[in-house]
Order: C-alpha cells, then sequence, then structure tokens
C-alpha cells in the first residue's frame, strides 16, 4: 500500500471523541507495509461495575444464589473485531462478583450442541469450543492472566510475561492454586441426537494467587479497576457417526477458522493486545462510578501512547530501526492540551515515549509496557 496520511486516518479510527480531542498526531504522509497487526477499532472499552458479594457463593455452575441475582449481566459478547462484524450466532454474557477471598465469574452461554472432549488439564483447550478469562490488573500489558476451560470442566491456566507479539513467553507451568471451577450443561454433552440450552461457568480466581504479579492491591482497594475481558471460541461442527467433529475446508483438509466471540472489542483476532481489554472497577457501594472515577481518566490518557508504540512497531519493520524522534515518526505535539507534555527517548534497540498531563504521567517502551502513575 502506498504512502497517504496514516497517522490521523489511524487515530480517528482508534481513539473516542474524547481521547481524540486530547491527542493528534500530525498528517504526515508515511510509507507503510501492514506489517505490524493493530486494533482497527475506536478505543472505547467496555465497562463493569463489580460489586462485592452480599452471601456465600457455591461454585457448581449453577448460578442460582442470592448473591448472583444482586450482579448485572455484561453486553452480550459480540464479535472480536467489533459490532462491524457478524452477530455471533449464540448468545453470551458473564457476571462478575468479589469478596475477600475471591473474584468471582459466571458465565451463560447458549449453545445447542454442547460438546468437549480434551480431559487433561493444560490441553490447548481452545482447539474445541471454550471460554477463556484475561486478567491484567495493574493494566500495563504485561505479567498477566489467562483462564481457559471446557464443558467438561477441563482448565487451562497460565501467565503471560508480555504480550506474544512482544515475543513474551507463556508460562504453562503455573497454576492457580485453588481455583475453583464448575460446569453445568443444560442439555446433554456430546449428544448430536438432541438440541441443548447452552451451559454455564462458574469461576472462583483466589486473590492469593492473583496477587503474586498483581503489581496492586488484591483484593483490591474500592474504586480500583482492572483490565479484564473474556472470550468465546465457537467452531463450526457437524455429525458423522454420531459425533460431532469440525468442519474442514475441501481445499485443504483444514479446520475451518473457528469464531471468536468477546465483552470488550479488540478490534482484530487476536485477544492478547491487553490495552483494549474491558474495565472492571471494584466497589463496596453504589456511590463509585466510572465517569468520576480518576483511574478511569488515567487508563484514558495513558491509551493514548499506544497509537505511538504501534507506529514505531511497523516503522522498525519498515525501516529496519525505531525512529529516532517524534519528528522523524511524523508527530507533532502542537495539538496538545495546555499542560500535556509528550517526550520520546531512544536508544539503539528501543524506546519510551513519555506523557505527562493533569492525570499523572504514563510511559510506553519497545516492549509494550504501559505504565501510569497514578
Amino acid at each position: 500500500m502506498s504512502s497517504y496520511l496514516w497517522p490521523d486516518i489511524f487515530l480517528r479510527r482508534f481513539f473516542s471523541q474524547a481521547v481524540l480531542v486530547l491527542f493528534c498526531l500530525a498528517c504526515i504522509p508515511v510509507t507503510i507495509s501492514f506489517g505490524f497487526e493493530f486494533p482497527d477499532l475506536e478505543f472505547a472499552p467496555r465497562r463493569y461495575v463489580c460489586r462485592r458479594a452480599d452471601g456465600p457463593v457455591a461454585i457448581d455452575g449453577k448460578l442460582d444464589e442470592q448473591a448472583w441475582a444482586a450482579a448485572a449481566w455484561t453486553e452480550d459478547f459480540i464479535d472480536i473485531e467489533g459490532s462491524d462484524s457478524p452477530v455471533p450466532a449464540h448468545r453470551t454474557s458473564v457476571r462478575m462478583l468479589w469478596d475477600d477471598n475471591y473474584f468471582y465469574v459466571a458465565a451463560q452461554m447458549e449453545e445447542p450442541h454442547v460438546w468437549a472432549t480434551l480431559e487433561h488439564r493444560d490441553a490447548v483447550i481452545y482447539h474445541e469450543n471454550d471460554f477463556e478469562v484475561f486478567i491484567d490488573p495493574d493494566g500495563d500489558n504485561h505479567l498477566y492472566y489467562e483462564l481457559e476451560i471446557n464443558a467438561l470442566g477441563t482448565e487451562w491456566d497460565l501467565m503471560l510475561i508480555t504480550p506474544y507479539r512482544d515475543g513474551g513467553p507463556a508460562v504453562n507451568a503455573w497454576d492457580i492454586q485453588g481455583l475453583r471451577t464448575a460446569v453445568q450443561v443444560s442439555g446433554t454433552l456430546n449428544d448430536p441426537g438432541d438440541v441443548d440450552e447452552g451451559w454455564s461457568v462458574e469461576i472462583a480466581f483466589p486473590w492469593e494467587v492473583l496477587a503474586q504479579a498483581a503489581g496492586r492491591p488484591a483484593p483490591p482497594a474500592p474504586g480500583d479497576i482492572w483490565r479484564v475481558n473474556f472470550s468465546r471460541v465457537q467452531w463450526e461442527t457437524r455429525t458423522r457417526d454420531g459425533r460431532y467433529e469440525k468442519l474442514t475446508d475441501p481445499d485443504t483438509g483444514d479446520p475451518l477458522p473457528e469464531h471468536n466471540w468477546v465483552w470488550s472489542p479488540q478490534g482484530l483476532i487476536a485477544m492478547h493486545y491487553p490495552e483494549m481489554w474491558g474495565e472492571v472497577m471494584f466497589v463496596t457501594n453504589q456511590d463509585l462510578e466510572f465517569d468520576t472515577s480518576p483511574e478511569h481518566e488515567a487508563i484514558m490518557a495513558a491509551a493514548s501512547l499506544m497509537p505511538v508504540y504501534y507506529l514505531q512497531k511497523q516503522w522498525r519493520e519498515d525501516h529496519g530501526r525505531f525512529a529516532s524522534s517524534l519528528q522523524e515518526l511524523g508527530h507533532s505535539s502542537a495539538k496538545l492540551p495546555d499542560r500535556w507534555t509528550l517526550s520520546m527517548e531512544t536508544c539503539a534497540d528501543g524506546f519510551t515515549v513519555r506523557l505527562v498531563t493533569p492525570h499523572g504521567t504514563a510511559t510506553v517502551d519497545q516492549d509494550g509496557r504501559l505504565e501510569r502513575t497514578p
């Protein structure tokens, strides 16, 4: 693709109107090859106010405790790329709660044909239909958690040191000690002869384990916001000899691509862009709101650094090095609001971009680590 006014167009597609007012890139032509994938979506992560449980939660997959009745359902899941993609064929939604010991997640999934065969812990669960949870407590895109579970209740838990895009390894040996999960199937598992209603999942993440790499208090203080997302992987199947099997491409014999349905859309088919995950605020009463949250404002301001990171990653693919300055990258700070300053330091192997605003300070580096104070 040839040169065009990519930075300006990129921001218009990526940011919400509020962030666009505060952060602009100069309209300077840049030759790019689109080798580095970036979210093609307005930055507007979904939000959830997570109430403290007002009673015990029995982890049995049924979601029938009084405590769950007081927890709101999230919006229905949408396609991972965003609302412009096809609407998911089956509904999915989630509830969340917390107490002194656990972060609770409950999911309800419509599914006319519930199936699962993987039975060994830490198998690659997304090779079948599954439900997935992603948690980044301090929102720095590093040291975050993932849990996948199928309709048999088989679990795969892992920790990501850095996202895959930044060369990060997945630590499969990491286990969530004390994790409690349960699955309830409304229908009959692995029986193509009938039509099922779906399946539900109930999960209790112990704070004691999440605290190991949280970088902040766990359990959270009231008003704290963690970055969280959920994904549902759904494969196209058919029935053969009384069993489910994936539909395949007749030309290659490979399974057709899976569907990825999520709570907060990613803007590309990749869950490991933590900056796009939703925001979960932990509260003990109903007085705290996102619109008056200093941390939410800081998250929104810090997010404005990610396009510079994307530009630098693309610049390195195109030129074999990082841009040496914001000016070379095609950025102008002339339109920044009053009391906002943006700077970038570079070296042979990396860079650090720093944004100072009335909401605090945020930085992002060549590894995509997004840090903010507060």
